[in-house]
């Protein structure tokens, strides 16, 4: 099966000149989406993983299976004021505009093992603010996983001191 043909490429999709990775179409097709996920916990089974991370919404998608599938927990990372409880958050710039994200404060203990997991790695900035949130609450980053991965856009090199791992690429 041939994963890659099971994403739809929408061109000048949210504003013109970004070419959007459509899921949808794959994660609705039971089987694709299931060796997606099978696939993506055995890239990081060999990884410590006491949590995974994923910011929403796309990564909720990936990240809570991912977690299912390793037996460890599942931390979501939220837009600006979705959480209820007291929350910490960072700013970071997008493809194309800013944002924020948050994270309870006391999701994470000093010293677990986190996997941080989203659908697609284009510059870096919502995991490397992922990252920043899982760091400073203390937790130890084990890995980073994605499902696609822009190889052009170079998002690999702005998480060179982690490892990453990524299933597609472009």
């Amino acid at each position: 099966m041939d994963l890659k043909e099971k994403i739809r490429v929408i061109e000048d999709f949210p504003q013109k000149g970004i070419s959007f990775k459509d899921i949808t179409t794959l994660i609705k097709d039971g089987k694709a989406f299931r060796r997606v996920i099978k696939s993506m916990a055995d890239l990081v089974r060999h990884k410590e993983a006491d949590l995974v991370v994923a910011p929403e919404a796309r990564g909720f998608i990936i990240g809570a299976p991912i977690a299912y599938e390793l037996g460890a927990g599942f931390v979501p990372i939220r837009k600006n004021g979705k959480l209820p409880g007291e929350t910490i958050r960072v700013e970071y710039k997008l493809e194309y505009g800013i944002d924020i994200i948050e994270m309870h404060k006391d999701a994470i203990k000093p010293g677990q093992k986190v996997i941080v997991a989203d659908d697609l790695l284009a510059t870096g900035g919502t995991i490397f603010s992922t990252i920043e949130l899982v760091e400073r609450l203390g937790g130890e980053i084990s890995a980073a996983i994605f499902l696609i991965e822009l190889t052009d856009i170079n998002g690999r090199e702005n998480l060179s001191e982690y490892d990453v791992f990524s299933l597609i690429k472009y």
